[in-house]
């Protein structure tokens, strides 16, 4: 019995022990993961607050590898080409543009570094992947990117300044292309450093002038459509958020979001046929509307006039992709493309537009349709519009299904191609035979 006694004791002790160092176990795990957790909470709340310059996701590129989101002559930022071997002819280029900064700049070189250096962490903040760059070479590729923008928009600004190996370099096919580059969502530095460096380097423009935001402006004036004028009021993250400002309404006259789905629509030539009026929505008094602010009232619908063009595809792409990854709540840009990709179905729809002089259409047709149908994406018809938007396709649905009185019968008279032939050829024939008639009591007389 004593023998039994003693091993029930050891058997006790065993499990109380595997017990015992189980919880210390989890104990241990759990203090892992808590340190994990505070490792990365603010770290994840910084990220969130300053992030601004995304990589554009696979399911978005796969519509457009080559050109919509990929730099084709020169690599802005941390970026995820930079090492494209075709781009690297401008690199050498930015060191030229670099040494004529520096020449230019009334402060010493190392108080421009110091500045960036101080700015760097905030800097970094501002990119969605991690970047690989040790401190020396990320400030290195902060002056020398933010050096040649600056250079480049200073000489574009004032004119003259241009040397011969400018032109010799910057031949024109490059700086269209260069432009474009500079709006690419992935090809971007903050706004905020190259303001700072700017300053920096140049602190009497701060009373004299011109400041770099006013360069921005003159540098992208092309794209900005209703004439605005710096506010001091808005914050501006890079040159693709400058861009997207000049699309949007007024802050004051944005619409709600829509707390309904957007629905589909009747295309363009199927309103067209009932009688809608297409119009060019034109400025008025000098005021210029946004490219969003479509009208519609008594059966009219009014349209600002866009163009399209090769390079509309890639701006489009580049708006839309930002609102993806930082307007998630205000995607008006993507709105505008869900409405248009509703009105321009067929390239019918098109020809309409066109017509009506609101779309000035530089491409082929099928492409530009195309175009329009990809832009929006079929996942954008299940999340919400804006209010405005939502409430026209009710209203422009509703003209179609209830159209003025005289347009039922036109629309059965003429609903193929053969009846309408038939209808045209027949009131041919009915006043050809009444001109004869007329003719013929006329001559007995």
């Amino acid at each position: 019995m004593a023998g039994e006694s003693a091993s029930f004791d050891g058997q006790d002790d065993a499990n109380a022990s595997f017990i015992k160092n189980q919880e210390h176990g989890l104990k241990r795990l759990s203090k892992q993961i808590s340190g994990m957790i505070e490792i990365l909470d603010p770290l994840a709340a910084s990220s969130r607050k300053r992030c601004c310059i995304y990589k554009v996701s696979d399911h978005i590129r796969k519509s457009n590898e080559m050109e919509a989101y990929t730099p084709q002559v020169i690599s802005i930022g941390p970026n995820f080409h930079r090492n494209n071997l075709k781009l690297q002819k401008m690199e050498d280029f930015k060191l030229i543009y670099l040494k004529s900064f520096t020449d230019r700049a009334e402060t010493k070189l190392e108080d421009i570094v110091s500045t960036i250096k101080d700015a760097e962490e905030s800097v970094r903040e501002c990119f969605s992947e991690a970047i690989p760059l040790g401190s020396d070479d990320f400030v290195k590729m902060i002056l020398v990117d933010a050096s040649f923008i600056i250079e480049y928009f200073w000489k574009n600004k004032t004119k003259g300044n241009w040397t011969e190996y400018d032109w010799e370099i910057l031949e024109p096919g490059l700086r269209n292309r260069m432009q474009l580059d500079l709006i690419l969502l992935e090809n971007q530095l903050p706004f905020f450093i190259i303001d700072i460096i700017y300053d920096t380097a140049f602190p009497s423009h701060s009373k004299e002038g011109p400041s770099f935001i006013e360069l921005s402006f003159c540098q992208f004036e092309y794209y900005n459509v209703q004439n605005f004028h710096h506010s001091k009021s808005e914050t501006i993250l890079h040159f693709t958020d400058l861009v997207r400002n000049f699309c949007m309404p007024p802050r004051e006259s944005r619409p709600k979001r829509s707390s309904q789905n957007m629905t589909e629509m009747y295309s363009a030539a199927q309103l067209d046929e009932v009688g809608l009026k297409f119009k060019k929505r034109e400025s008025i008094d000098n005021k210029y509307w946004s490219p969003l602010e479509l009208k519609y009232e008594d059966g009219v619908l009014e349209i600002p006039p866009f163009q399209l063009d090769s390079s509309t595809e890639i701006y489009a792409r580049n708006l839309v992709a930002f609102e993806e990854c930082h307007y998630r709540e205000d995607p008006y840009i993507t709105d505008y493309y869900i409405m248009l990709s509703m009105l321009i179905k067929t390239v019918k729809d098109m020809d309409v537009l066109v017509r009506k002089q609101i779309i000035d259409n530089w491409m082929d047709g099928v492409v530009a349709t195309s175009m329009i149908n990809k832009l929006s994406g079929e996942k954008y018809f299940y999340i919400q519009t804006n209010s405005h938007y939502h409430k026209m396709a009710e209203d422009l649905n509703n003209f179609y299904n209830n159209p003025p009185k005289l347009i039922p019968l036109i629309r059965v008279l003429f609903r193929t191609r053969l009846i309408r032939a038939i209808t045209i050829s027949g009131i041919v024939v009915f006043f050809v035979n009444l001109v004869q008639c007329v003719s013929s009591v006329l001559s007995l007389k």
